[in-house]
């Protein structure tokens, strides 16, 4: 019978996505690995192969459709000996129905680097049924793990749970009276605070997928995360020489490097001389990183992203500089993998280039923590004689999640970064 081609789920937490653009057109023949599809995420636009060889039968999501939730039929691949006839039948050709929270049917196409779950049995193995069969299957209380599927590769289909006898399915446990609720809207609706200003002159701006993400996220951050902050004033003086006679150096091989960079790089080292601060938070325990891997936030059209430079504190300035350049074109572009952006126990925010002396950052969860950085300005200092002199000065606060750093262990994490700045040459020792 005809597969149905569902909205695969390209990173753990995606919800739906935009179908940007098609990549096959219906009667195209497709084989496992071909490109089907362009799909935006909240993060990334991301090429979607197909698992299964046929033909495309029947495309059911036009290009452009936004907000098409996963494990929606998006198309129709058809076996050798069907046609398109046989689509009246399929699943996938009629109506849809509400989702149904406790069903995961498994896609039938999916990026190679995150493939798609499927349900699985109480010995392990993985259940592969169609959304039609789950639905039938709900209703009549079988257990999807006891049927055995006559349709492509084992897959259950509407036939086999029609003829299946009724057995008890497997109930998830009710949740406990001390679970979380979650938080109701506070606040006017969105219809109140329109009406506030009738007659007023604006613009309606819709919330892309991003935007969504972002204040999600950072708002459950910050009702969530008990963040302290620490603060401290760092000399570059010695940093800006340093790196201008590296770039001398370094010039003929196109290398340019950014203060950006030593920062990192101080970070990712500080990260291993505090060891006990390079943490995570995961619900009911901590994460306790080897590697130094540090998240530094990029400003695109929109948004933001914060790719991860993975063993940070192993690579050379030069290797962090090209690393870093490459992330940032593609999050401008959106084209970065959710591997790529995901994970990391510790992130910068850089607003100096902007003129911003200092701010507080938000940290983005797990993150135990995120460093504030502010710009480098001319300010007078009183040396270690006493003498007053002029030096370049940059403030920058850490941002902490008291869950995971205490203030003594917060301290000594900044305190570290300051001593890799205002040291950059022990950096490379």
């Amino acid at each position: 019978m005809p597969t149905e081609i569902l909205m695969p789920a390209l990173s753990p937490t995606m919800e739906e996505g935009t179908l940007a653009k098609w990549l096959v057109k219906e009667g195209d023949t497709v084989a496992s690995g071909d490109l089907l599809a362009e799909i935006e995420t909240d993060k990334a636009t991301m090429e979607f192969e197909a698992v299964d060889e046929g033909v495309v039968g029947k495309i059911l999501v036009a290009e452009g459709t936004e907000g098409v939730k996963v494990n929606t039929a998006i198309a129709v691949l058809l076996e050798d000996g069907e046609s398109a006839d046989d689509i009246g039948s399929s699943p996938a050709a009629a109506p849809a129905a509400a989702p149904e929270p406790a069903s995961q049917p498994e896609a039938m196409s999916a990026p190679a680097a995150i493939p798609p779950a499927a349900p699985a049995s109480a010995d392990g193995a993985r259940v592969f049924a169609s959304p039609l069969a789950r639905r039938i299957a709900g209703q009549k209380g079988l257990d999807l793990s006891v049927i055995k599927g006559s349709g492509p590769h084992g897959r259950i289909v509407k036939a086999d749970v029609e003829n299946a006898a009724a057995a008890p399915a497997t109930k998830s446990a009710a949740p406990s009276a001390d679970a979380p609720k979650a938080a109701a809207p506070t606040g006017p609706s969105s219809d109140a605070i329109a009406r506030m200003y009738e007659g007023r002159e604006y613009e309606e701006v819709k919330l892309d997928g991003m935007r969504k993400t972002i204040a999600a996220r950072l708002t459950d951050a910050k009702q969530t995360v008990p963040h302290f902050y620490l603060r401290r004033d760092i000399q570059l003086d010695a940093l800006l020489e340093f790196r201008g006679t590296l770039n001398g150096q370094l010039a003929d091989r196109g290398v340019k490097l950014s203060v950006n960079d030593f920062i990192i790089k101080a970070c990712a080292i500080a990260l291993q001389q505090v060891p006990d601060a390079n943490a995570v938070w995961a619900g009911d325990r901590m994460l306790k990183l080897t590697p130094s891997d540090v998240a530094v936030a990029v400003a695109i059209e929109g948004g933001l992203f914060t790719p991860v430079l993975q063993d940070a504190h192993q690579k050379s300035l030069s290797a962090l500089s090209a690393e870093m350049k490459d992330l940032a074109t593609r999050a401008r572009d959106r084209k970065l993998a959710p591997h790529e952006y995901q994970g990391g126990s510790f992130a910068i925010s850089n607003l100096g280039m902007f003129g911003i002396d200092n701010f507080d950052a938000v940290i983005n969860p797990p993150h135990g923590a995120i460093l504030a950085v502010g710009a480098g300005v001319k300010k007078p200092v009183v040396g270690k004689d006493g003498e007053l002199g002029v030096a370049t000065v940059m403030s920058v606060t850490l941002s902490v999640d008291h869950r995971v750093i205490d203030g003594a262990l917060g301290a000594q994490l900044l305190n570290a970064i300051k001593e890799n700045l205002e040291n950059p040459l022990a950096m490379l020792a």
